[in-house]
């Protein structure tokens, strides 16, 4: 194969379904139907009933990038936002959450470093996350 018929770009939450109608960046209109809700992820591909790959791509998002100290403080910071139930993708020296002055100003509060940034979001899948 030459590589993907055509590409679908979605934001993190588009990229989490299950089942829907979904219309590629060049117009093709296909279903989603899938056994159980997958977080896509950018990169991977869809393969139609007739063979054609959709390669799905992450749109940037807004996003707050949070920085800590160091890594015990980042850990401190992590918990926080954990506490607050958020979506959060964790790396080993930063963490990204979506948007939100209130969460922002908490953590500042809390000695963080925030910068709104855009970037692509690929939050951990969680306790009862499904993998793929």
């Amino acid at each position: 194969m030459n590589g993907p018929y055509e590409t679908i770009t979605l934001d993190h939450t588009a990229r989490h379904r299950r089942r829907m109608v979904m219309k590629a960046d060049g117009g093709l209109s296909f279903l989603l139907d899938l056994e159980q809700a997958q977080a896509l992820r950018h990169g991977d591909g869809l393969v139609l009933e007739d063979g054609r790959v959709i390669k799905v791509l992450a749109r940037p998002e807004p996003l707050t990038e949070i920085r800590g100290r160091d890594s015990a403080h980042l850990t401190v910071l992590a918990y926080q936002i954990g506490n607050r139930h958020l979506e959060a993708q964790i790396e080993s020296d930063r963490i990204l959450i979506r948007r939100d002055h209130v969460i922002s100003e908490m953590l500042v509060g809390l000695g963080a470093r925030v910068a709104d940034i855009e970037e692509i979001f690929e939050p951990e899948a969680g306790a009862y996350g499904h993998h793929h």
